[in-house]
């Protein structure tokens, strides 16, 4: 490779100084920064790093994830390959680590020690200690996915102390995954080893797991968006923040990443470096990534800027190669053969039918840009003595149905959805991915399961017009197409799905975490209505 130098202001966020100067590069490496006097007005800086993503929940493969956020200025993500663990397991996690060879970003994977999440649902595949050893033991494996299970780590469930031994030992930071979790449980959760969490959703939450000694990652996804909750940790907790996103569909990443959080920030009067300490150092050595921080001998992983407040990404470098210029990546789409695990068999609408009992229905409530959940309880909406979806009301019918084996499909019900036509269906419902529906009838639910059935994955819409699917062959979670094209035909979806009549700004995202029992309060698996409170299954009906 060639040598080159840039020159601009240099923002330095190790020394905590910007300062105008030159920039030379030599063999992918930072060879020298000289402080001189340059005409440039631009600014050259860390590239932008993700502290904690699903790359599967963009609905991308990694290399065609990469290509698309290198256009926004990222470099690196710490990656849990958590969904496609619960679908493929090993096989997977493989999958993911050989594809993300071939993208222009650096993809840093962890182990994921709750697949399943819990015992409540069927699951592609298991990871117990035996796995974690054999992950956690190779340098490209980076740390301990979220761990889920709070409950096991407080109450010392001894496979998960087990687990969480295994990191300890090769030195990897281990994440967490504890929403709402305060006082003398969250103390003992941190005190066990974990040592970030980005599922806090108050302040006061937050400063109190910084007291116990975690790092809080800042959340801003497509579903859960936590920043403006939690941006004042930028004032006085610079140190132990982080920027994240989680889960960020292909249609969002077309607008930006990382980037948008440090624009926010920079904007809401927060220090520029403090920031940006926040969307690349803090990461960068809390999992000890090899990333570059613009710093002589470094790896030259950096981007340039035209000022620091209107953040307009110009160039992207990983390694010394230039990966993307105004928002266009330099690097072609990769060829890709899928993997999947699929078994699940087209069903009708009349083994959708559920009795009618007694007492009032207990539907799980959506609350808008949330993961947690609460209980509605509404009068059952009965029909020839079978339960069916109330659409005056706003209390449609959902379902579960497994992907792994044949068995009966779970029934519940949901509020604040909106829908007043159609139904749509989906292969990425979190954590185990079995199919997730929900519709105003048990035939446009059946059509809609059936056709992602068809195509064994993808997220479906059918409504008296027509029929639609977004086809994600990769384990039913993610697409091998371009990027862009597939943000353009996400975004089709979801507007469809808005137009049967949902205010909810990600309809599918949402319906997506509505399967994910380990997020109070009551979600649904395709074993049944799960109370995430209590940890335990709970009745359709609350008896009067």
């Amino acid at each position: 490779m060639q040598g080159y130098t840039v020159r601009g202001n240099i923002v330095d966020v190790v020394n905590k100084e910007i300062f105008p100067g030159e920039v030379k590069v030599q063999d992918g490496k930072i060879q020298s920064i000289i402080r001189k006097e340059v005409d440039e007005n631009q600014y050259i800086l860390p590239g932008l790093v993700d502290a904690h993503i699903h790359v599967e929940s963009s609905m991308l493969c990694p290399s065609e994830f990469g290509r698309i956020a290198s256009v926004h200025g990222t470099v690196a993500t710490v990656s849990d390959p958590h969904e496609i663990a619960n679908v493929m397991g090993m096989d997977g996690i493989r999958f993911m680590i050989d594809n993300a060879k071939l993208s222009p970003v650096k993809i840093y994977f962890g182990a994921p020690p709750c697949v399943p999440a819990t015992s409540f649902e069927s699951s592609g595949a298991t990871l117990g200690p035996k796995e974690m050893e054999e992950l956690l033991s190779q340098d490209e494996i980076k740390y301990m996915g979220e761990m889920m299970n709070f409950p096991g780590v407080i109450h010392k469930d001894p496979e998960i102390m087990e687990k969480i031994r295994i990191a300890q030992k090769y030195q990897k930071p281990i994440d967490g995954h504890a929403p709402g979790l305060k006082g003398k449980d969250a103390e003992t959760y941190v005190k066990a080893g974990i040592s970030t969490d980005h599922e806090c959703f108050t302040m006061e939450e937050a400063l109190e797991k910084i007291k116990y000694g975690m790092k809080i990652q800042i959340r801003e996804g497509s579903a859960a968006r936590n920043f403006d909750a939690l941006s004042d940790l930028l004032k006085d907790n610079v140190n132990q923040v982080l920027f994240c996103s989680d889960d960020k569909h292909p249609h969002e990443l077309v607008d930006g990443h990382i980037n948008l959080l440090v624009k926010k920030s920079i904007e809401l009067g927060y220090n520029p470096i403090d920031v940006i300490r926040a969307a690349s150092y803090n990461a960068i050595k809390h999992y000890q990534l090899n990333v570059g921080l613009l710093q002589e001998n470094d790896s030259a992983d950096f981007i340039i800027v035209d000022n620091l407040n209107d953040f307009n990404i110009l160039n992207t470098y990983v390694d010394g190669n230039q990966i993307a210029h105004k928002g266009k990546c330099l690097i072609k789409s990769q060829n890709i053969s899928p993997v999947n695990r699929f078994f699940a068999k087209p069903i009708s609408a009349e083994i959708l039918k559920i009795k009618a009992e007694k007492g009032k229905l207990k539907s799980i409530d959506i609350i808008e840009g949330e993961l947690v959940t609460k209980t509605f309880y509404s009068t059952p909406n009965i029909k020839d003595n079978n339960v069916v979806s109330d659409i005056e009301n706003d209390v449609l019918k959902m379902v579960v149905l497994s992907r792994y084996r044949e068995q009966k499909p779970a029934i519940g019900f949901i509020h604040n959805m909106g829908f007043k036509r159609g139904a749509i269906a989906s292969t990425v419902a979190h954590d185990s991915h079995n199919i997730i529906a929900v519709g105003c009838s048990d035939e446009e639910i059946a059509k809609a399961i059936n056709l992602v059935i068809e195509h064994k994955g993808g997220i479906a819409l059918v409504n008296e017009e027509k029929e639609n699917i977004f086809p994600l062959p990769v384990a039913g979670l993610m697409t091998f197409e371009d990027a862009w094209k597939s943000g353009k035909k996400y975004e089709e979806m979801e507007k469809a799905a808005i137009q049967l009549g949902s205010n909810l700004k990600a309809p599918y995202m949402t319906l997506s975490f509505m399967a994910l029992l380990v997020i109070p309060e009551l979600k649904l698996s395709d074993q049944g209505l799960f109370d995430g409170n209590q940890f335990c299954f709970t009745s359709l009906f609350e008896k009067e």
